[in-house]
């Protein structure tokens, strides 16, 4: 049942976060507007295992735009969305974007750090993953859905989230906007 719920919950959410997303998005002039409805971007808290990378912090990435891509292995949006994440990794790294997966789980066999290598290793993916068992950064970002996206600019506020599949232009758009921006 919580599966279920929280299934419904994402589809709701999709919804409302589509909306409030092109809602915010449409009354920006700048990217300072953003920032100031979004706020700070959170530290990393209480990541079990750095994958693809050494620990990393928020502070250790001003100057660069982060894309904070909360996902799990076993959830298959997630896993629509990667293939987007992988080539904008792939495309603006050299240019200043930092992705950064936090992979938190949804079920016990998420738990496993072996089997998240595999996947990672499945996926293709080459950002660095910080394994997230406990909630913790998740809940610091106040997240409650697979997938979802928070934009970070070189300033290190969130200033464009996204949650579920879909507006991958959209979504393109902003990192290159930000990537654009003078430090």
């Amino acid at each position: 049942m919580r599966t279920a719920t929280r299934r419904l919950g994402i589809v709701t959410a999709l919804v409302i976060a589509a909306a409030g997303a092109m809602s915010v998005a449409s009354r920006a002039d700048d990217v300072s507007h953003l920032a100031a409805v979004h706020g700070t971007a959170p530290e990393f808290a209480g990541i079990d295992h750095w994958l693809n990378s050494p620990p990393l912090t928020m502070r250790e990435l001003r100057g660069k735009v982060v894309l904070v891509d909360f996902w799990t292995y076993g959830c298959i949006n997630c896993f629509h969305t990667l293939p987007h994440v992988n080539d904008w990794d792939q495309r603006y790294r050299g240019k200043g974007l930092a992705i950064i997966g936090v992979h938190t789980p949804e079920f016990p066999n998420e738990h496993v750090t072996a089997n998240v290598k595999d996947a990672i290793a499945r996926y293709g993916i080459h950002f660095p993953v910080a394994q997230d068992n406990e909630y913790a950064t998740w809940n610091a970002y106040g997240n409650q859905y697979w997938p979802a996206f928070y934009l970070i600019d070189k300033k290190g506020h969130v200033v464009y989230t996204h949650v579920g599949e879909g507006d991958y232009e959209q979504t393109e758009a902003w990192i290159e906007k930000l990537l654009a921006e003078k430090d």
